[in-house]
């Protein structure tokens, strides 16, 4: 199976819907434009955590379905690779077996290194078969197709409390400009915040864990964050 025995249908922002475009020639840009295919799921006793998570990088709200779409989404947020996100992007059709098979992924990202089609499931799938024709309609535009399951703890809880620090216009760029101009290299998070010694240290940390999560500042996150975490500026 290639890209051209598949087709993809979009819903659009005024609700309308392309359906069955050839997937080897649906424009990035049509992809990009599309609302979430799947209408929210709420119901008394549901088995999975939906909601609207507002995103930096889209300045705007983005829906997920689970707590691990959640998660895969704040890696794509904090990722600065990243340049757009959609939520259940499309709906992918192919004929495989002689029977018609369908699919939703779960997010459409495009990076500076292409676009990439994610699907977020637990380990040990039982879907492989539908990841797998999936794969190869994506990997057909040369496009890169990932499946995503649990992501290492520490990190996940290192981005997720970063993620409260991402809201710019909630910092005085002037504070930001200043806690830049400071040689933190090297330097532990403890430390740092008293890098500023006439401004509080809380308004200083803040500005730090923007600036970290802004990819100014970096420090190893497979670790939990602490006071002796070493910062290091950005390359």
């Amino acid at each position: 199976m290639d890209g051209s025995a598949v087709t993809v249908s979009v819903r659009l922002r005024d609700d309308e819907v392309v359906d069955d475009r050839a997937w080897s020639i649906a424009s990035i840009d049509l992809l990009c434009s599309a609302t979430p295919w799947r209408t929210f799921r709420w119901y008394r006793g549901q088995k999975h955590y939906s909601g609207t998570y507002w995103s930096a990088t889209m300045r705007d709200h983005v829906i997920y379905e689970s707590r691990l779409e959640l998660a895969r989404l704040l890696f794509a947020d904090f990722d600065p690779s990243v340049r757009d996100i959609v939520a259940q992007p499309f709906l992918l059709k192919a004929v495989v077996g002689g029977e018609v098979c369908k699919h939703i992924p779960d997010y459409f990202l495009i990076t500076e290194h292409g676009p990439v089609v994610v699907d977020v499931k637990p380990s040990a799938p039982v879907v492989a078969f539908t990841f797998a024709w999936t794969r190869q309609a994506v990997e057909s535009r040369g496009w890169r197709y990932e499946v995503w399951s649990e992501p290492p703890e520490a990190e996940l809880e290192n981005i997720r409390f970063l993620a409260g620090y991402r809201r710019q216009w909630l910092f005085a760029p002037e504070l930001l400009d200043e806690v830049r101009r400071v040689d933190l290299e090297g330097v532990a998070l403890g430390r740092a915040v008293r890098c500023l010694p006439d401004l509080p240290e809380p308004t200083v940390r803040a500005a730090i864990h923007h600036l970290l999560w802004a990819h100014d500042l970096r420090t190893d996150l497979t670790q939990p964050l602490s006071p002796a975490g070493v910062l290091r500026r950005a390359a």
